[in-house]
């Protein structure tokens, strides 16, 4: 027998609690942890098959360059001179909008995100290129503009909640709040409570449901807007909240007063009585409402937002229990970005601003393939996998071979780093100290820091380790005093003493504040990113530090080292604060606190979001009579991070999915290869025929088409997606692709 292990899984943003079995450095028994207290017990067939990421033909183990056609081994300090000669020499020459940095931690690993952004930013760069901006840039960017910070992250209060309104979310397959299987299924039974689910597709979150409307693809934004008219023409609004918690209302209301909601339902393919049956019950009960990709990918993407948030907040459902409550975090996931701030740095072809300080990775193949003479040239990859991740496969391809230089630091031989000119091997989230800040529950606040528990083959460094080094050789690093090595081998106290003294006589200290804790720190602790969490914790905010009391810790001076030990002597995880539940709306932050119902940028488009003009954008080209679901989380993927195919032997896994009466029209049997074409390119793909898929509307997942061990298998959905189809923001619409479908 091996040794058993608490750890979380870093497949998905829930990270779970996992108790997994080592045997001869190999993983060989997984199951759901009972101690950990935001999962308790609960894990998905993903995290039972951790060991295929953890143990596959591809992972790296030394750097790579690339010499032609082929790549050759070199040293750790070969690598990292000749990449910081040619990153020298690029920014020297073009200046920093030619470098970017392609990170942030991913599901699974968010530590090395605080080296990789201070690199981009000792090279003058402001260009960081993240996830968070592929998906949810409109909706973070209303967040800004409703709560006064992008950063404040609603979620719903799924345990108080007695009406769970969904749009666009298949919380059975797809998770995002802690064990949603468990929570949906205990909504679904309870008979006081329901669970509402406005879906196209008969997906396996609608089949539990209280209530399925099937909605016709992309026309969610058109069914609130109708919403919030009926509420109002009801009289249902929550009159005390519109007016003690919201400003601007009586700027919006005459976009919803006279609406006709009637023929805008038929529209939807709804029946008018059902819609009308649903607003009242989510205006006059305990209700909450949430969205997912299949309206942040899908058109009017940021007025969906702003709707969902606007019919709450008119029902009083924002910052209250059983509504959405602002959630607690030990760090934001990202920084307030705020375009109208003249300081804003937009990228320079096309015109995009930061959004959580992150750019669209959309825009990226252009500003390297554009002919400005600040265009990208330089682009360094962390724990990411564009080529597979991004949308616009080609698009990628042909920027990337443009560039003159790429680094890809990754785990394993993806599609990217077989692009690259150098590649640095990191390690795993199972052979490194890593966590993540998604801010999930409520009113507790989580916190997991995974220890490694496999010890890595070959050479490879843990990714904040990987950042250090070059950012060393590229000079960002101050010099530091050989004390400071000293007093962080003699205690912790030693070291914070000395930390300070130094800080305050170095101007750079803070600047490179993590490179400083890693090189001294890190060293004695064995830990570049153990030491980060370290110095995270000395310096938590004032509003932090009172929900660290409330859940038991000493407020004071010492409250960073004690929360340090207690996170490190439970690898389960542990709450380390909680939020006061009737202080919620304390989270808001714009001038008068108030959540502000007015964005004149959105007007124009909710002014034309009608039934007579979306009847005439959703009218079919027959060329592409088809609509493009591209993107589908179910149990059989992961993003590209599980690589070895083994793990779906035998199952239906990479299919493209049509409704019985189309697959008759088209003469296509189930099983049978067909051809999937759109405006980007062609994928070939096994059908599968089903009535869970709408009429006229086809679901390819994301997650395949990756080349594992030399061999591709299954289709990269992204190879269809036009990095162009987009909204104002980059966000792509991946909900809504046309496309045809002919057999091979």
């Amino acid at each position: 027998m091996g040794t058993i292990h608490k750890t979380g899984c870093v497949l998905c943003p829930q990270n779970c609690g996992l108790e997994v079995e080592v045997e001869n450095n190999r993983i060989v028994k997984v199951k759901g942890d009972k101690s950990n207290v935001k999962s308790e017990g609960y894990v998905c067939r993903k995290g039972l098959n951790i060991a295929f990421h953890q143990h596959n033909a591809d992972r790296l183990q030394y750097p790579l360059k690339r010499v032609g056609e082929r790549f050759e081994r070199i040293s750790w300090e070969e690598a990292i001179d000749e990449i910081a000669e040619k990153l020298k020499n690029i920014v020297g020459t073009y200046g920093p909008k030619s470098f970017a940095y392609m990170g942030g931690g991913g599901q699974g690993c968010h530590f090395e995100a605080a080296f990789g952004v201070r690199l981009m930013r000792g090279l003058g760069s402001r260009y960081h290129y993240s996830a968070i901006t592929q998906e949810f840039s409109g909706m973070f960017w209303t967040f800004g503009r409703m709560f006064g910070r992008q950063p404040v992250f609603p979620e719903i209060d799924s345990h108080e909640t007695d009406y769970l309104l969904t749009f666009g979310w298949n919380g059975m397959e797809s998770h995002q709040i802690p064990q949603t299987p468990r929570e949906l299924l205990r909504i679904a039974k309870d008979p006081d409570k329901m669970l509402v689910v406005i879906d196209p597709r008969l997906s396996e979150t609608a089949k539990i449901a209280n209530v399925h409307l099937r909605i016709r693809p992309g026309t969610d934004t058109l069914l609130m807007r109708a919403m919030i008219a009926i509420i109002l023409k009801e009289c249902w609004e929550n009159k005390d909240y519109i007016a003690r918690r919201t400003s601007g209302f009586d700027e919006i209301k005459d976009l919803f007063i006279n609406f006709d909601a009637r023929t805008a339902v038929k529209t939807c393919n709804l029946d008018y009585d059902s819609v009308r049956e649903i607003c009242r019950h989510f205006a006059t009960r305990k209700s909450c409402l949430r969205y997912d990709l299949g309206l942040l990918m899908n058109r009017h993407s940021a007025v969906s937002s702003y709707l969902a948030n606007v019919l709450l907040a008119l029902c009083g459902r924002i910052g209250v229990r059983g509504g959405i409550v602002f959630h607690g975090v030990l760090m934001p996931l990202g920084s307030h970005s705020d375009e109208r701030d003249p300081k804003a740095v937009r990228s320079v072809s096309p015109n995009f601003p930061p959004i959580m300080g992150c750019y669209p990775p959309n825009a990226m193949p252009e500003e390297i393939l554009s002919d400005h003479p600040e265009r990208l040239r330089a682009v360094y990859v962390a724990g990411s996998n564009p080529l597979r991740s991004y949308a616009d496969t080609t698009a990628y391809e042909n920027a990337f071979k443009r560039l003159d230089l790429l680094v890809t630091a990754e785990m394993a031989m993806t599609e990217t780093a077989a692009l690259s000119h150098y590649i640095l091997p990191s390690r795993s989230g199972y052979e490194s100290w890593d966590g993540t800040f998604f801010p999930m529950t409520f009113p507790g606040i989580h916190f997991q820091m995974r220890r490694p528990i496999v010890e890595p083959e070959g050479e490879p460094l843990e990714m904040g380790e990987i950042h250090l080094r070059l950012a060393d050789k590229l000079g960002l690093i101050p010099p530091i005093p050989e004390k400071l090595y000293k007093a962080a081998e003699e205690s912790h106290a030693a070291f914070g003493q000395a930390l300070m003294e130094y800080a305050l006589t170095e101007p750079n200290a803070m600047k490179a504040m993590p490179y400083i804790l890693g090189k001294t720190l890190g060293k004695a602790m064995g830990s570049v990113h153990l030491a980060a969490l370290w110095g995270m914790l000395q310096t938590v905010p004032k509003s932090f530090r009172k929900n660290a009391a409330r859940a038991g810790f000493t407020p004071g001076m010492e409250l960073g080292e004690e929360l340090f030990q207690k996170i490190i002597d439970h690898p389960e995880g542990i709450w380390v604060g909680q939020m006061d539940p009737e202080e919620n709306l304390a989270n808001v932050r714009t001038e008068d606190g108030k959540i502000n119902l007015v964005i004149p940028e959105l007007r124009a488009e909710l002014e034309n979001l009608n039934s007579e003009q979306e009847e005439a954008d959703l009218t079919p080209d027959p060329t592409y009579p088809f609509v493009l679901m591209a993107g589908k989380h179910f149990k059989m993927n992961a993003n590209t991070l599980m690589r070895d195919p083994a793990w779906n032997e035998g199952k239906r896994y990479s299919t493209c999915m049509m409704h019985t009466a189309d697959a008759e029209a088209l003469g296509l049997k189930d099983g049978q290869m067909v051809r999937v074409t759109t405006e980007a390119g062609t994928e070939e793909i096994e059908l599968e025929i089903t009535d869970t898929a709408h009429k006229g509307h086809v679901v390819i997942p994301h997650g395949f088409g990756m080349v594992y061990n030399g061999v591709k298998y299954g289709a990269n959905v992204n190879r269809l997606t036009k990095n162009t189809h987009r909204d104002q923001f980059g966000t792509p619409l991946h909900r809504y692709v046309p496309c045809r479908v002919e057999a091979l």
